[in-house]
């Protein structure tokens, strides 16, 4: 998500005050788990870190062998409103991706799909700019996302809102020009564009709009009678209202849409209680009571990882069918995470303990993503007996407080104007004190442009692509950008030349002027 180049060069004042209010803050650490009773302490865990990120809401489902053994709400499903039910609808968000990777995978045992096969076989106007890359993309290659389809292109549709039943397939076919970032199969490179192909390809193999299939062949057969492709249902059914971080304050976003051409990469509306179903269901061989929704060997090949998934250079899991698979402790854990700009989901399976649980969120931001990991493997590690664990990301914990310095680089800009101009008027006022040589261009003129130019750079990511979305899932950072990284741009061009003017050799007449206002 290139979140490294968008931190460090707008947030360096931020950083700061995060470092000097990190070394005296307290950390809270986790109680005792026992394996026999480990709910307590879960939930004690969840309402820490909420408390900790100004979380308005959140719905917790566990599962173990075939029941739902605990299910909790937690804050408010809506301004005004009460702690989320069971059954309150949230937004998904990217943990949709193993509905999309368990649909292909009934389709690949009704013997309808091949994994292996090209995606021109199933969708033959299918391109990118290379054609020798189009025809060697493969279905398993969308599936396990080494296409070799770049992150950024996976993030652009979400800030598109055509809401015509063609969306999913108008968006595929304008990859036509498309330059993949690596050869095909090579590497893995996340990308909602990988998932949101399957959804037409599901179209095609099954006969089926995408939203029927996952409805007629998953959420029904599982009970899942709180699960939706479409917003509007899912509100009738008492949505959670989502919220928007701003500098880490939530602000419901009631009206938000949903880009409809990314359903199958990251749009399923679900409840704890049903997620809770899904889980039981994968972790029992694909069987649901009396339902059998896929084969205990097609369910270990969407867990299998294949991937690797690499994190500041260091491989910290392998992705699968739409999950992640890693450990904590000597527990496998098989994962995923969804973000939106207004709700965020955490999903997990510890396999081999025959245990599952799902977390949803009705806040997030683009920056939250790495700090909800942390939130949701906290629970998976007390769930598994063991004790949260540090992010993998370093400073994971002081990005809050770096959301929340954004808000000195225009108190810092308004100080720093008028820093200026108090110094331009004493310079004038007493042409003795002005600097010559190479403190003047050292201290007053080179040295002040180092910081103007830094908050400029953070500019030049809303000049391109990604605008749209950045203005929707960062909404904070991107007017930060717009506003102050517009105005040191200006600033930068009118400060060197006040301080020029005011610095410039003054005549005999101009010095006797300005000793004597100084006197007087």
């Amino acid at each position: 998500m290139n979140l490294k180049k968008l931190l460090f060069p707008s947030l360096l004042v931020g950083t700061v005050l995060a470092i000097i209010l990190r070394i005296f803050a307290k950390r809270a650490s986790a109680k005792p788990v026992t394996k026999s009773a480990p709910y307590d302490a879960i939930d004690a865990y969840v309402e820490r870190q909420m408390r900790r990120l100004n979380m308005p809401g959140v719905s917790l489902a566990i599962v173990e062998g075939d029941k739902i053994v605990h299910l909790r709400g937690f804050g408010r499903a809506r301004p005004g409103g009460g702690a989320p039910s069971p059954q309150t609808p949230f937004a998904l968000g990217s943990t949709t991706k193993s509905f999309t990777a368990l649909a292909v995978m009934q389709l690949v045992e009704a013997g309808k799909i091949d994994l292996d096969a090209p995606v021109q076989r199933y969708l033959p106007w299918f391109r990118v700019a290379d054609p020798q890359a189009s025809a060697q993309i493969t279905v398993r290659h969308l599936l396990h996302q080494t296409s070799g389809l770049p992150t950024w292109a996976g993030e652009l549709p979400l800030a598109d809102f055509d809401n015509s039943p063609g969306a999913t397939e108008h968006q595929a076919r304008a990859l036509s020009t498309l330059v993949l970032t690596r050869p095909v199969g090579s590497a893995f490179e996340y990308s909602n564009t990988n998932y949101n192909l399957l959804g037409p390809i599901i179209e095609v193999a099954s006969g089926e709009s995408y939203e029927d299939y996952v409805q007629k062949h998953i959420f029904t057969p599982l009970g899942m009678s709180h699960t939706y492709t479409s917003q509007a249902m899912a509100r009738q059914d008492g949505l959670a209202v989502g919220h928007r971080y701003w500098f880490m304050i939530p602000v419901a976003a009631p009206n938000l849409p949903l880009p409809r051409g990314s359903l199958p990469g990251g749009l399923i509306i679900s409840c704890a209680e049903d997620v809770a179903r899904y889980l039981i269901a994968l972790l029992n061989g694909g069987r649901y009571g009396d339902v059998q929704i896929l084969s205990a060997a097609g369910v270990d090949e969407l867990q299998r990882g294949v991937a690797d998934f690499f994190v500041m250079g260091r491989p910290i899991a392998q992705y699968g069918m739409g999950w992640l698979v890693s450990e904590i402790g000597q527990t496998k854990i098989v994962s995923h995470g969804g973000t939106l700009p207004d709700f965020g989901s955490h999903m997990a399976l510890l396999p081999e303990q025959k245990k599952g649980v799902v977390l949803l969120y009705n806040a997030n931001n683009h920056w939250m993503m790495p700090v909800l990991e942390e939130f949701g493997a906290g629970v998976d590690a007390l769930l598994a007996g063991e004790q949260p664990a540090p992010a993998p990301i370093p400073f994971t914990g002081m990005i809050p407080w770096a959301l929340r310095g954004l808000l000195l680089i225009p108190a810092l800009q308004i100080a720093g104007v008028a820093a200026t101009l108090r110094q331009v008027r004493r310079w004038r006022l007493d042409p003795e004190l002005r600097p010559s040589g190479g403190r003047k261009w050292g201290l007053h003129i080179l040295l002040p442009l180092v910081p103007n130019l830094l908050v400029a750079l953070t500019l030049k990511p809303m000049l391109g692509k990604r605008r749209g979305y950045l203005m929707l899932y960062m909404p904070d950072y991107s007017w930060i950008a717009m506003v102050c990284g517009s105005f040191s741009v200006v600033w930068s061009l009118l400060r060197t030349g006040l301080v020029l003017g005011a610095l410039r050799k003054a005549s005999p007449s101009q010095s006797f002027v300005g000793r004597l206002g100084t006197e007087r």
